[in-house]
């Protein structure tokens, strides 16, 4: 399958720029010479964008600010709105009001916003961590069971997403993400907290390792994100995104050491582990392939060797470590 160009025209809108996902979105509409448009808040940290933050139009506005996100959105008049900001996906992220606040208070501004647009497709951004606990691959039609301030809001924003989309006939679609990972992730985060060990000969401090996750590789989503925009399915559709394999923290982290050839000796259960932990975590990804014509295609062992090989040159380029 190959990856997916551009097939429409008009400027595009990323909320979240910043972030991990939203980065290497903007990073690759970019490359493929889109017109984009990001929404900035005043602190915002752009290291993963600073090399291409003149190749975009910046936006400054916060989610919460209902009247000037009205006032820019009537400007940009986007055709195509990637919604990837969020809040309270990292353990550092525990605020509730701003989990609650950015979530969903400022999904609603955004999507009240484009009311008067006539976009070609509205992309928001689901979590994994809507469904909750399963025993199972975790299915579109299954209960959304939160167990986090987190899970919570991304289920709630995704059904004030689809409940726009069935009433309106707007073309709002979520794809609700699992475990991405790749260049440009969040330092604290499993790979490339082991990745940084490792190249630097360091002895992670690790959880037991036994708890699972379904690890996609960035550029599969980003493909995917793409191919809903060029030909969005069904308003209201939300579609897994994950690889439909399951990996432990074990198993991955012996991955990471083996592509680096690292002698780190991993500090097992010396982190305690995060509530909810669980040994079922991966996603049913039957209908990305149905309707979208979806399957990832990067291995685990493919993934990461390209992520260590990023984190090489990102720590060979800056001098760091």
């Amino acid at each position: 399958m190959s990856r997916p160009a551009l097939s429409f025209s008009g400027p595009l809108l990323v909320t979240g720029a910043t972030g991990f996902i939203g980065a290497c979105l903007t990073r690759r509409l970019v490359k493929e010479g889109a017109e984009v448009h990001i929404l900035t808040r005043q602190h915002s940290n752009k290291w993963r964008i600073h090399d291409i933050i003149h190749d975009v139009w910046e936006h400054h506005v916060d989610l919460r600010e209902s009247k000037r996100l009205q006032k820019i959105i009537s400007e940009i008049k986007p055709k195509v709105i990637f919604h990837c900001a969020t809040y309270g996906g990292y353990p550092f992220q525990q605020e509730t009001d701003k989990i609650v606040e950015t979530n969903i208070i400022g999904t609603v501004n955004l999507v009240n916003a484009l009311s008067a647009i006539d976009y070609e497709c509205f992309i928001n951004t689901g979590s994994s961590s809507e469904y909750g606990l399963k025993s199972k691959p975790m299915s579109e039609d299954d209960l959304l069971e939160a167990l986090t301030a987190y899970g919570a809001s991304k289920a709630a924003a995704t059904l004030f997403c689809q409940a726009v989309a069935r009433s309106t006939q707007r073309p709002i679609i979520t794809l609700r993400l699992f475990s991405p990972y790749g260049p440009y992730e969040e330092p604290t985060r499993l790979i490339p907290y082991v990745i940084k060990c490792c190249l630097s000969g360091e002895n992670p401090q690790l959880t037991s390792g036994e708890q699972t996750r379904d690890f996609v590789f960035i550029e599969d989503v980003i493909d995917l994100y793409l191919r809903v925009a060029a030909s969005p399915p069904h308003p209201g559709e939300i579609v897994n995104v994950g690889s439909g394999n399951q990996w432990s923290v074990r198993e991955v982290v012996e991955k990471i050491m083996a592509l680096c050839g690292a002698k780190v000796q991993p500090l097992w259960g010396a982190t305690p582990s995060r509530p909810f932990e669980t040994t079922v975590w991966v996603a049913d990804i039957s209908k990305a392939k149905a309707i979208l014509n979806w399957v990832p295609q990067t291995s685990l062992d493919e993934g990461l060797s390209r992520t260590i090989t990023w984190h090489r040159s990102w720590i060979s380029e800056h001098k760091v470590i």
